[in-house]
This record gives structure tokens, sequence and C-alpha cells, in this order.
């Protein structure tokens, strides 16, 4: 599926290099270009380069790449994997074009470039998105907005980072899908975690079929004052509550309990901090996802060149 309407893309970002008029490209040496140390992506397909560098080795490097001055030298901003292919291919110099951008700002636009590629797999794009909140001061509402995401999007992505470090591997490298990984982050024990995610790798469960597995291991006889046993809910929990279960979690992006009871029952929504439950709030109230003009005090731009 493409990304190519992405937000508002890396001429909108940054609409002085597009198009870039040949006379404002430079070679420069590549050995004066370091690559980018909050770069989103952290793995390159050896395969992929390969077959990049067979491309420039017969054309050239067609595209310029984007840098930044830093220290005497450059630093990548757009364009690390024609550079490191251009570097397999022997070459000592590469077209680019040199811009004063900020790292807040540099840092954006390389997240850009990926998510519009689909260059990132899920851990890389949350922690990205985690930089982008913590470090640089933005909201979720004002992430979705520049990244042209809802902010149920962003939510979901970042409780990845939550995520046991085993399973946080599975996911990055694609054996277990966001599905999966949204269907875990509603079992509250790590350890509980990590091995229903074992499960579902090694016997290959489908979504749906690790659903099952945790409402089938939330079923299962706990011992009660005396030994007694006794099952969660009384028993076995009705179908059409699990069903309505799956559709609230499927809307809020969230974990959903509903406990039914006489004469009256309640729903358990998980939330993962302020700017979650923000959301949550705004999903109830029908509110709009994605905000429009900041609010008093905010800055319009966040990231100014």
């Amino acid at each position: 599926m493409s990304r190519r309407g992405l937000g508002r893309g890396l001429g909108a970002l940054i609409p002085e290099i597009g198009p870039v008029d040949r006379e404002q490209v430079q070679e420069l040496p590549l050995d004066r270009i370091r690559p980018n140390p909050r770069q989103p992506r952290k793995a390159f397909a050896p395969e992929a380069l390969e077959e990049l560098a067979a491309s420039i080795r017969e054309h050239g490097v067609v595209q310029p790449v984007l840098v930044r001055p830093v220290d005497g030298g450059y630093e990548l901003v757009a364009g690390e994997r024609r550079w490191r292919a251009a570097r397999a291919a022997g070459l000592e110099r590469i077209p680019a074009v040199v811009r004063e951008i900020t790292p807040a700002k540099a840092m954006e636009i390389a997240l850009i470039e990926n998510l519009q590629r689909e260059d990132l797999n899920p851990l890389e794009e949350a922690e990205a998105y985690r930089v982008l909140l913590e470090e640089h001061g933005l909201s979720h509402e004002e992430l979705a907005r520049r990244l042209g995401k809802s902010r149920p999007q962003i939510s979901n992505t970042l409780r990845l980072l939550q995520l046991p470090q085993p399973v946080q591997a599975l996911v990055a490298s694609g054996v277990l899908s966001m599905g999966h990984a949204k269907v875990l982050l509603g079992v509250e024990d790590p350890q509980r975690q990590a091995e229903l995610a074992t499960r579902a790798t090694r016997d290959g469960l489908s979504v749906r079929a690790l659903e099952q597995e945790i409402e089938r291991l939330r079923e299962r006889p706990a011992r009660g004052r005396g030994g007694r046993p006794r099952r969660e809910g009384g028993g076995r929990r009705d179908p059409e509550i699990v069903a309505l279960e799956a559709r609230l979690r499927e809307r809020f992006g969230t974990p959903v309990r509903i406990h039914p009871g006489q004469p009256r029952g309640r729903i358990e929504i998980h939330y993962f901090g302020n700017e979650d439950l923000t959301r949550l709030v705004d999903a109830l109230l029908g509110a709009p996802e994605t905000g429009g003009a900041p609010g008093p005090g905010t800055s319009r731009d966040p990231f100014p060149v």
C-alpha cells in the first residue's frame, strides 16, 4: 500500500530543495559525509544495497542526497541508502544538496522519507515517534497532523515500546504482525506476553487464534479460597460479549474488557498516558482524531529551519 500521500511530504517540509536546480548540486567526498545518528531506520538489507550499488556502478547516483553542514563536514538528512550503496560501488564522491537544517527538522525529514517509502519496521517507527515527542516537544496531535496520520495510529504505534524486548524483536523482524502486537498489549504480565509471543511464532497462530488462546487462558480455572476452583466471570464467557469487546478494541485501538452483571455491568477501557486518555475521550465524545490549527500557546512550527 503506497504512502505517497503521507503528511506534507518532503517537498513541503523543505520546499526550497524541490525541484532541485542542477547548479545547486555539489559533488561531495563520501568520506566527508557521516550518517545521521538519529536516523530512524536501523536495518539496511544487504541484498537490496548490493542491487542499488550495481545500479550506481552502471548509471551513477541519479538523485542527490540531502546533507547539512556539521563540524567541518556534513551529516546526512535524506539518502543514507544511496550513500551506503555509493560507498559499496567504490565511488569517492556523491552528488549532494547542502542545506542549513536543525537537528529536529532533520529528524522529521528522515522519518517522512522512510515512512513514504515504507522502509521502517514498526519498532523503528515507534522509536522515531518517541524521539519527536519527548525530545522535540511535539504533542500526539501535532505529530499526527504533520505525518498525515490519525492520533490513534500514533498512540498505538508508540505502545509497541511497552512490549518486552524479545517481543519487540519479533515484531521488528516481521515474524509477528502489528495485529499480534495489539493483542499482546492487552495482556498485563510481560512474562506472559513473551510466552504467548513465542507460542504464536512457534505454532504460526493468526491474530484471531492468538486472541482465542488468550481468552482460553483467562477462562482457565483458578484456585479460590479453600482451594476450590473458580473461573473468572463465573464460567465460559458469552461469545456475544467477546465479539463486542473485539469491536470496541478495534474502534478504540486499546484493550477493552466488558464485565456483565445484574442489574448493571461495567466496561473497562485501558489507556497508556495522558495523551492516550485524551485520544480516547475525544473518540468517545465524537471529537475529530486529528487536529487543525494549534491551540493558544502552541507553536505552529516547532521545527524552524
